[in-house]
């Protein structure tokens, strides 16, 4: 079973997505609603994927990936960056941060589970 991580603000987006992997039999879901508790829950539980939404209070999804890739432990760990910012220079700068996978909320939950089968493919 992967171990899929979500930092997200918003509680209901979480459990959404948390319930609509967990059914499958294929994910453990973690959630984690800010930054800082991300940061932390990646380096408790070593999860093989991270969800991380892009605008969040205090310490943005930019600023949680440069720490994320900044630690030896965790920067192995592929990330999708999330957010309801759909402008070009948000894309531009999830691209160029890492080469980490973007997508735009609302997120169809069929794309979704593609992309994250795809980044886990691509970490074997």
């Amino acid at each position: 079973m992967k171990k899929v991580l979500i930092i997200d603000d918003e509680k209901d987006f979480c459990f959404l997505i948390k319930d609509t992997l967990e059914i499958t039999g294929k994910y453990k879901v973690i959630v984690a609603t800010d930054g800082k508790n991300g940061i932390k829950a990646a380096l408790e539980h070593s999860p093989d994927l991270i969800l991380l939404d892009i605008m969040m209070p205090v310490i943005d999804g930019f600023k949680v990936l440069e720490l994320i890739k900044g630690n030896d432990k965790i920067q192995s760990i592929p990330v999708l960056m999330l957010t309801a910012k759909g402008d070009d220079e948000s894309k531009v700068k999830a691209a160029g941060l890492y080469d980490e996978d973007y997508l735009v909320k609302p997120i169809e939950m069929l794309t979704l589970r593609s992309k994250i089968e795809r980044a886990l493919s691509k970490k074997m």
